[in-house]
């Protein structure tokens, strides 16, 4: 059994909850790399899901339309440039916004604000905080900067 086989086999039961295994896909040709590409809505809870995979890295992105806190016209020449999509401070916005929504997305009408960060960003909302503020010290991804309406 191949170890896309494993996976699908461990984490196919998610796909009630939005979850597509999109299956193996090349990360770098050159060393021969290659990792288990995932995909799911935002409103997923990352946690269920491991970084690896007996040593395959699994990589995923998200699909479906994203809330309003996320929208970003990317039909502006180099918008990347200017705004980062999964900055902490979108993340927030839209837990505040929607947290009874969220609660019930999640089946947990206790679950708190963190886990539900955690839960949305990538499983460790403080660690994304953090490595997102790295990334604007180095110049990799644009501050957020709070859209006047």
């Amino acid at each position: 059994m191949s170890v896309l086989s494993r996976f699908k086999s461990r984490y196919g039961h998610l796909k009630k909850v939005g979850l597509e295994i999109v299956g193996m896909a090349s990360m770098d040709y050159s060393r021969n790399t290659s990792v288990i590409a995932i995909s799911h809505p935002l409103v997923f809870d990352n946690r269920l899901i491991p970084s690896n995979f007996e040593g395959t890295a699994v990589r995923s992105s998200i699909h479906g339309e994203l809330p309003k806190e996320f929208q970003i016209d990317q039909s502006t020449p180099n918008w990347y440039e200017k705004e980062y999509i999964w900055a902490p401070e979108r993340f927030e916005k839209f837990v505040d916004r929607s947290i009874d929504e969220l609660r019930k997305a999640f089946d947990n009408p206790e679950m708190s604000r963190e886990e539900i960060l955690d839960a949305l960003c990538f499983g460790d909302f403080e660690g994304h905080k953090t490595d997102v503020e790295k990334w604007i010290n180095e110049g990799k991804i644009p501050a957020y900067a709070e859209k006047k309406n």
